[in-house]
């Protein structure tokens, strides 16, 4: 008997295991994705996609160094109701547009700087002290001077490490607090300018012709400003972007359109370009046609006051009553307001007398005696 239910066990069990063999893999557990850290070439493709991009707030952002921590769960650090508790200014509100200025990848998060920062940037000669011989001496700031302007911080925060992720993902993890989807004033503008002016724009790339807001959409605002005047006298304005140990740009305008462009390469590569790329003189000639087409156009017509209800049409069993082709004359004292109504009306025509009883038929204009018939 011992031994028959132990067979009966042993076939109990190796019919589970059978049946449990029999399963699709799918429904079973599966092991969690391995994660790779980020390689230094997707770190560069992050910052070139999405540095200078332009986004909506959809959480306000507090003004400072503390700004707002997104988790990989969605969540964020403080939370949007002990935000208006904890913060009493506030740098970013729900819907503003922002610019993400500045992007730094470290082991465990991204931080974004939006709006150029919380933090004062330092000019170069700043750093520059004189000595007690008048020579010049680098002197070294441990800390920066917060600037009370409106940039802020977003900090996206990771398990262990910065994964490999596509600018895109990226851009889909930030939309609890950034949007990116929405048709921003950048779009609409895009749309407005030449194709290679465009696709310039969207690689966040300057073109010599561009004028100063295609420069703006494509690189931002400059860290720096340069008025000088050139070797034929002639003033010039020079905007830069980079800082040392990346590539700098000097983006050289002649009034508002780009002249030059001069890149200094980490390396110690030297390019500059003079010629026109891009020239929008066509297109401010066709938006002024367009504007001239737009004045000369006939306005429509505005509707005629009625006391019709919205829907209702005219009755054709009523007649019209329109105003005479001609006038009638007119008289000047019913149309002058200083002279008033007439004061001596003309008279009425008198009766006539002796008029005839009705259904007379001798009747001549005057009554008749019959007596005299």
């Amino acid at each position: 008997m011992t031994r028959r239910r132990c067979a009966v066990a042993v076939l109990l069990v190796l019919a589970v295991s059978a049946w449990t063999d029999s399963q699709p893999t799918d429904a079973k557990s599966a092991p969690p994705a391995q994660r790779q850290p980020m390689t230094q070439k997707t770190r560069l493709y992050v910052i070139r996609g999405l540095q200078s991009e332009i986004a909506f707030a959809r959480k306000p952002f507090p003004q400072g160094t503390k700004g707002i921590t997104l988790h990989e769960d969605g969540t964020t650090t403080p939370a949007e109701g002990q935000l208006a508790q904890e913060v009493a200014v506030i740098a970013v509100r729900p819907g503003d547009r922002v610019t993400i200025t500045n992007i730094r990848i470290a082991k465990d998060f991204i931080l974004f700087e939006l709006n150029g920062g919380p933090m004062k940037k330092k000019k170069w000669h700043d750093h520059i002290g004189v000595g007690v011989e008048g020579a010049p001496t680098v002197t070294q700031t441990p800390q920066q001077t917060p600037d009370h302007s409106r940039g802020t911080l977003l900090i996206l925060a990771f398990k262990g490490f910065v994964p490999e992720i596509a600018p895109e993902a990226l851009k889909k993890m930030l939309y609890p607090v950034l949007d990116f989807s929405s048709k921003s004033a950048a779009e609409a503008y895009l749309d407005t300018i030449p194709p290679k002016a465009k696709e310039a724009i969207q690689n966040h790339q300057v073109l010599v012709g561009m004028d100063q807001e295609m420069v703006i959409y494509a690189k931002g605002r400059p860290l720096r400003k340069i008025r000088e005047t050139d070797e034929r006298g002639k003033p010039y304005e020079e905007w830069l972007y980079g800082e040392p140990p990346q590539d700098v740009e000097f983006v050289r305008f002649s009034g508002c359109e780009v002249v030059q462009l001069k890149i200094m390469k980490v390396d110690g590569q030297k390019i500059v370009r003079t010629e026109k790329e891009v020239d929008l003189k066509e297109v401010r000639q066709a938006e002024a046609r367009k504007r001239e087409q737009e004045a000369t156009k006939p306005q429509p017509v505005a509707n005629r006051p009625t006391l019709r209800r919205p829907g209702e049409e005219d009755d054709p069993a009523v007649p019209h009553r329109t105003a005479p082709a001609t006038p009638g004359p007119i008289d000047p004292n019913e149309t002058d307001p200083t002279l008033g109504p007439p004061r001596n009306p003309p008279p009425a025509p008198p009766p006539p007398q002796n008029p005839a009883p009705p259904g007379d038929p001798n009747a001549t204009g005057r009554w008749v005696d019959p007596a005299f018939l």
